[in-house]
């Protein structure tokens, strides 16, 4: 029986993640489900976004995943905690859900020399103030500031992140940003997409500040924490396969995933 890690994300940008894996752990099979139809969770409340993430999990569950990471920073502020707590045992017992905050933040502080640190994400995950709850635990004496960035998702998923107009808001934010704190020397991409913009971010950076994206720190992580509990990845199964899913359009998800992935892929269409 094929028993993959499951990977989701509200959209396309978990694909960033998932490449990543592909990369650190290419021994293990994944599946790959993207909320298309009710993307951008960005801007959604607490309670739809716990509501979207669970039915995607439960689906993900269904397909024999031992293991799911939520790709996705909304979802892992707003549903990740609630699932764990208040889901998991009574419906989905010895199954496991993780998410890509906790990862980030525990290793964000080693990035900076001035102890500054700048984060860009959506409105929600802004909202939710899990980074700065989640960077005072690993580093109580940094300074985290925000910037919600609730233009670059759309411009990224309908690709017009390499025009003026991405670059208007890429300016815009950075500008924000750093009016609110001149000595931050590291940003961190605290959204999936960003990465397909991470170059032009830095074009408008002051020289030495370092742009931290999540993909890599979330393979890495993962890799550790299977390493520590060898009961769950014996569970996963090792036919170096990946399958896409998408709740939208299987031809749309195929036309703009090669962004995020790095190559052409073929996905299925699912009702939840």
């Amino acid at each position: 029986m094929q028993t993959p890690i499951g990977v989701f994300d509200s959209g396309f940008g978990g694909l960033t993640v998932l490449k990543e894996f592909m990369k650190q752990l290419p021994q293990y099979d994944y599946i790959y489900l993207g909320d298309n139809a009710r993307a951008p969770y960005g801007n959604r409340s607490f309670e739809t976004v716990y509501q979207y993430t669970l039915q995607c999990v439960s689906w993900l569950f269904k397909q024999n995943c031992p293991l799911i990471i939520l790709a996705c920073n909304t979802a892992s502020a707003k549903a990740l905690r609630t699932i764990q707590q208040n889901d998991l045992d009574k419906k989905f017992p010895g199954r496991k859900v993780l998410g890509v905050i906790r990862p980030t933040t525990e290793i964000i502080g080693n990035y900076s020399a001035t102890n500054h640190v700048g984060i860009m994400a959506t409105s929600g995950t802004v909202q939710s103030q899990s980074y700065l709850i989640e960077a005072g635990k690993f580093f109580p004496d940094a300074t985290v500031v925000q910037q919600a960035c609730p233009m670059l998702v759309p411009l990224i998923e309908n690709n017009e992140f390499e025009n003026e107009a991405a670059d208007y808001f890429i300016q815009k934010y950075i500008h924000e940003l750093l009016s609110r704190d001149d000595k931050i020397d590291t940003v961190l991409l605290a959204c999936t997409h960003y990465p397909l913009i991470k170059k032009r971010i830095e074009n408008f950076l002051p020289d030495g500040v370092h742009v931290i994206a999540q993909g890599e720190i979330v393979a890495a992580s993962l890799e550790d924490y299977l390493y520590r509990h060898p009961e769950i990845e014996i569970q996963i199964s090792t036919g170096k396969t990946v399958q896409f899913y998408t709740t939208d359009s299987a031809e749309d998800f195929n036309n703009h995933a090669g962004n995020f992935y790095g190559e052409a892929i073929a996905a299925c269409h699912i009702e939840l």
